[in-house]
């Protein structure tokens, strides 16, 4: 498989993920971060949260959705929400369903945040802002952003008293100037953390190229409108984070940007949100691909399961916009074995034909999801490994060199996890070719299964009297 790291032209992306911020899982209360356009909202965020997660660039509008990472300060958890710029006098593209995002942050936060512009001074934006706060009954505590001197920083802060919000705290979140103080402040209004037990949530990340209908999908499997939705190209730019509830288990779904390659990217907010989208299938146990269903399996599409398989995740092709096929009892066979034939290194991922739009077979989405999970996490004995490649042995001997002399396949065993991962042992890995290394993965597979997850080979040689005594060991070990 090629590097499409170089189709696409993008470095891994840099920082750590902040999934979880202790070793207990804990019900954090939600602190949300309101205000108007290119006041640092997200800015702020990455100094509370110590983290470059939130995207943060020169242009108004780069956070649309909310998004959330994980906080910490004097010994207490938080979750940090961040929104987009609010704007009430406008309802041009995508301002009225940012609107609806905040709303939806502020109905389950803790309390709010809200963040002005001090350089600016007091705006009308700031003050609808206000008024539009009080009515919800959430506190509030209002920080005046871009006060880099604390001298100035007093004075610009002190006009803000008359938006009603309390005492507006001076602070600079691009160097961390008077966060502290708003700190204390804020953990002063948290409620106390509740310990959750059960399993770690699977992190299942939604990613395909552009208008798929990824953030359809998101809306569908939640039941609310979780992720903006629109036909504009680019509209979801950070990935964003969503924890349910179903078929037994507790599932972060991280639904991401969509993915197109570096030429059709300028640098900015969707080639940072791109960057996140790499970074989620990395921390993914499960992608699911989704494809476009009148569209096909495009170049991009190919390189971005490609993707996925390079990383060893565990992956549902999910073909989105079926309701929009004119259908009969072949159609989705034929469709099928098309799509397949272009994804043919995704072979072992199962396909689901869906339609975010109508809801069908949106939820199944998770039983099959949930099966890729159990086999990439799932280990084999020793002596089972063996029985199989015996058996493929048997129907298919190794090949033989020009020179007369035949390969042997000493042993295998199972070595890893995430993805299985299977060292066979053998007299000399030149005499095994591309082809019978294909049909010794393919009689893996269908011995022992490992539907939704990739396979991971390494061919090791080993002299025959070596050999004899690992596999002795290895079977005693799996008994």
């Amino acid at each position: 498989m090629r590097d499409v790291r170089k189709d696409f032209g993008f470095g891994w992306p840099v920082g750590s993920s902040h999934d979880s911020c202790c070793d207990t899982r804990l019900a954090l209360p939600v602190v949300a971060i309101i205000g108007r356009p290119n006041v640092g909202k997200s800015t702020l965020v990455n100094r509370l949260c110590k983290s470059r997660e939130a995207i943060v660039h020169d242009e108004p509008g780069v956070t649309r959705d909310r998004t959330y990472q994980d906080g910490y300060w004097r010994d207490r958890h938080f979750r940090v929400v961040d929104t987009g710029g609010l704007v009430f006098d406008d309802d041009s593209e995508f301002l009225p369903e940012i609107r609806e995002q905040a709303n939806l942050a502020l109905s389950e936060a803790s309390v709010a945040v809200v963040i002005a512009d001090g350089q600016q001074g007091l705006t009308a934006a700031d003050e609808a802002i206000a008024e539009w706060l009080r009515g919800h009954n959430v506190p509030v505590l209002l920080a005046v952003n871009k006060c880099e001197s604390p001298e100035a920083g007093l004075s610009m802060a002190a006009e803000f008293w008359s938006l009603g919000l309390g005492e507006p705290h001076p602070i600079s979140a691009i160097h961390g100037a008077g966060t502290g103080d708003l700190l204390d402040q804020l953990v002063d209004h948290l409620p106390p953390t509740e310990e959750l037990t059960g399993e770690d949530p699977i992190q299942l990340a939604i990613v395909g190229r552009p208008n798929v209908g990824k953030s359809s999908l998101l809306n569908a499997i939640c039941g609310e409108k979780r992720a903006i939705v629109s036909p504009i190209r680019g509209t979801t730019r950070d990935t964003i984070d969503t924890t349910i509830e179903r078929e037994g288990h507790t599932w972060k779904i991280l639904d991401t940007a969509g993915i197109r390659r570096k030429r059709s990217v300028s640098y900015g907010p969707e080639f940072f949100g791109i960057n996140r989208s790499f970074k989620a299938i990395e921390r993914s146990d499960v992608c699911v691909l989704v494809i476009d269903a009148l569209d096909g399996v495009t170049e991009q599409d190919q390189r971005l399961a490609g993707r996925i398989e390079e990383d060893g995740r565990a992956c549902v092709v999910v073909v989105n916009k079926w309701d929009a096929i004119e259908k009969d009892s072949h159609t989705m066979p034929a469709m099928e074995k098309e799509l397949r034939a272009k994804l043919y290194f995704l072979d072992w991922a199962p396909m689901l034909f869906t339609s975010a739009l109508s809801g069908q077979r949106v939820q199944s989405i998770f039983a099959v999801a949930a099966v890729a999970v159990e086999q990439h996490r799932r280990r084999v004995s020793t002596s089972v490994v063996n029985e199989v490649l015996q058996e493929a042995v048997s129907w298919r001997s190794p090949p033989t060199s020009r020179g007369g002399r035949q390969g042997r396949i000493y042993y295998g065993t199972q070595v890893a996890v995430r993805p299985p991962s299977f060292t066979l042992f053998v007299n000399d890995p030149k005499l095994f070719g591309d082809t019978y290394r294909r049909y010794v993965e393919r009689q893996i597979r269908e011995g022992l299964g490992f539907e939704g997850s990739p396979l991971k080979l390494f061919w090791r040689g080993k002299q025959q009297r070596d050999a004899e005594k690992d596999l002795a060991r290895q079977q005693a070990r799996g008994r």
